[in-house]
């Protein structure tokens, strides 16, 4: 696991996918902070103002602006490539699209908290 406890921003427009997730996060020993978004256009409001954020677990299926739709903005943003994106969705037909849009890893739901730390650990070294 990391040194350093981990800052995350978990987007989802379901609030109970959000407080399961962060309750599974924090319950870790590497988490410090969960950021909560409800969509991807408040997820890039929240890395503007929160330039310390290490990894982002991002819904695919959302209102206002979806997961691949963000990781696009994401992926052309020079100072967000390296950020480490974990995609949760129901859709495991939208694998090949998050990964080829820049997601490093892929999670379908319901997320297991087991699953969960595996995949952070294999991104943030």
């Amino acid at each position: 696991m990391p040194d350093k406890k981990l800052k995350v921003l978990a987007v989802d427009d379901d609030m109970i996918n959000l407080k399961l997730l962060k309750s599974m996060l924090m319950k870790t020993s590497y988490v410090a902070e969960v950021v909560e978004a409800r969509n991807g256009a408040d997820a890039l409001s929240e890395l503007k103002m929160n330039d310390d954020i290490d990894i982002i677990l991002l819904d695919i299926i959302m209102p206002v602006m979806g997961g691949i739709e963000m990781l696009k903005i994401l992926r052309a943003d020079d100072s967000l490539t390296q950020l480490p994106v974990i995609v949760l969705t129901t859709d495991e037909t939208k694998r090949v699209e998050a990964l080829d849009n820049g997601a490093n890893g892929f999670l379908m739901k319901p997320i297991r908290e087991r699953d969960l730390s595996a995949k952070i650990a294999q991104l943030i070294v």
